[in-house]
């Protein structure tokens, strides 16, 4: 009868102990419920500011006469070439079988210089185009992050490209004309 009693008290004790550590459901529902403040944003064309900058027109305008220069000289040893074989084809048929050759591998190294120089010419183009530019977008970017901390954007995005077919006007705000009067 002892062991009972004693089994007895120990239940009702667990009992009690494991009810007061038990959440009501209402607290638990409560937990699980969490209130989020609206989402704030801005937005911007990274083109248009960038087209509007002081610095744009300099790195264009250096850009257009470095292109103007390479293309000069791609042109310059296009007609060079096109004088050499038109030579060889007017001679062809006088041409001994050596001096054909002969002619024909330097028409075709002349040809692959050409190429290599055309290839060559594009992608330095591309490098100083990427080097005279990286200052000017560098500048976009640090300026919208200085915009996008005093106000208190969650994040900023850039609208070229269709990027973002719907912003909702009332969660974000347009900074384009901001970041152009910043950066003039």
């Amino acid at each position: 009868m002892k062991k009972n009693l004693l089994f007895l008290a120990f239940a009702l004790i667990s009992l009690t102990v494991s009810a007061q550590h038990t959440t009501p459901a209402a607290k638990i529902q409560q937990q699980q419920i969490v209130v989020s403040a609206p989402l704030h944003f801005g937005y911007f064309s990274f083109d248009k500011v960038f087209h509007t900058m002081p610095g744009y027109a300099i790195a264009k305008h250096n850009m257009d006469e470095l292109r103007e220069k390479y293309d000069a000289e791609t042109k310059r040893v296009e007609t060079e070439f096109n004088a050499k074989y038109e030579e060889f084809l007017d001679g062809q048929r006088t041409y001994a079988k050596t001096i054909l050759e002969k002619r024909q591998a330097e028409l075709r190294e002349l040809m692959e210089k050409n190429i290599a120089f055309k290839a060559e010419a594009t992608r330095l183009l591309q490098q100083a185009e990427n080097d005279a530019y990286a200052p000017l977008k560098a500048k976009i970017n640090e300026e919208a992050k200085k915009i996008g901390k005093q106000k208190g954007f969650a994040f900023i995005i850039n609208t070229d490209n269709n990027a973002a077919p719907y912003l909702n006007e009332e969660m974000g705000e347009d900074i384009t004309a901001l970041l152009e009067e910043t950066l003039k």
